[in-house]
């Protein structure tokens, strides 16, 4: 076994990374941690902040149940590493509203009955939050019928294409996608 070889069987077999400080902006917030640099956002938003609503799932980015929004835009938390967003405004389920004043998207999901167990619920308003983003800027998705069309059509092809990376194994789809297209077209009932 080479010199490199005998350092890095040491380092795994319990030697621990170097930590690194970091500031994150999350919830309007910002927070100072020192981390593992391979610690993922999800982990840092979960173990070390005690941000419990973003949900950890697969830890493979299939579910789509650790979605947060990062400057706007929809991740899946569980594939990026924390270190990556000390600039970021990072939004987790618990910057969108709480119970007194909760996010258009999150009354939607109550009235409409959009989730069954709840635990990809957050997930799957982040998701929809950046996602409504993506329409709104005009970006097209495979469903998209006509790209060139100024304004995107939302139907429940297009909601269902948008929102095919949050999985809900209760299957609570049908009042997803209502509770989407709610928000959508501005009825709140």
């Amino acid at each position: 076994m080479s010199d490199s070889d005998t350092g890095a069987a040491g380092r795994s077999q319990g030697e621990t990374a170097q930590l690194s400080a970091i500031e994150l902006n999350v919830n309007d917030q910002v927070r100072r941690l020192e981390v593992d640099p391979r610690t993922s956002l999800l982990d840092a938003l979960r173990e070390h902040l005690r941000l419990s609503g973003t949900k950890k799932g697969c830890d493979h980015g299939q579910c789509g149940a650790c979605t947060v929004l990062i400057n706007g835009r929809r991740v899946n938390s569980c594939l990026t590493l924390a270190v990556m967003h000390e600039d970021d405004e990072i939004v987790t389920i618990e910057g969108l509203g709480d119970p007194d004043d909760l996010h258009p998207m999150q009354r939607a999901f109550v009235e409409r009955d959009g989730f069954q167990c709840g635990y990809c619920t957050p997930g799957q308003i982040c998701s929809a939050v950046g996602m409504l983003a993506e329409v709104e800027a005009g970006w097209p998705s495979h469903a998209t019928t006509d790209v060139t069309s100024p304004r995107i059509a939302l139907t429940d092809a297009e909601i269902r294409e948008r929102m095919s990376g949050n999985i809900c194994r209760c299957a609570a789809y049908p009042n997803i996608v209502a509770a989407i297209r709610g928000i959508a077209v501005g009825d709140p009932e």
